[in-house]
């Protein structure tokens, strides 16, 4: 198994250990698990492409464990009462959608890769979700009186809609298949 593969399953062996700390009340620790998950992404990312390390378990498991990641935390402040369920239904339909959407294109030989706004989408959640973690900070300790925690969560769903319209009208398509 190549580093980048490394750090993806590093990234899902995360998740539980995150779910455990998290929920145990351990905020700064929870977000610092969730911090350094998230930066395996980009990381695997870079290294995989820079190196020619790109596999066909990358490519599926890479996009799975971001969204396992992005899901667990967000279910998780749905238990805690720091995210309206609603928000992470939308979420997570999308995420359902348009993981289906890549599974018949694969069957056909089709690859429907990440466009801009699915990746602005995951930058959007991977950074709400420390926010949420932590209240707000750091920009609570500023006295920063906008709540960006929450201006990102707003954001992170308006792209989830967003991309996911846009992945759905690119590939329309598969729909007539």
């Amino acid at each position: 198994m190549n580093l980048p593969n490394k750090l993806t399953m590093g990234r899902i062996f995360a998740i539980p250990v995150f779910i455990v700390v998290f929920l145990m009340g351990y905020r700064y620790a929870a977000a610092i698990i969730f911090v350094l998950a998230a930066f395996t992404d980009m990381l695997d990312g870079k290294i995989a492409r820079k190196h020619n390390l790109v596999t066909n378990f990358g490519k599926l498991m890479d996009p799975l464990a971001d969204k396992l990641l992005v899901m667990s935390a967000l279910i998780c402040m749905v238990e805690l009462g720091d995210v309206a369920a609603w928000m992470v239904v939308v979420i997570l339909g999308r995420e359902f959608i348009i993981t289906g959407m890549r599974q018949v294109a694969a069957a056909q030989g089709i690859v429907i890769a990440a466009g801009m706004t699915g990746k602005i989408k995951t930058v959007t959640q991977m950074t709400a979700i420390p926010l949420l973690i932590l209240d707000n900070w750091p920009f609570s300790l500023l006295g920063f009186s906008l709540p960006m925690d929450q201006i990102f969560l707003w954001i992170a769903l308006i792209m989830t809609i967003v991309s996911g319209v846009e992945y759905i009208v690119k590939n329309k398509q598969l729909f007539s298949m």
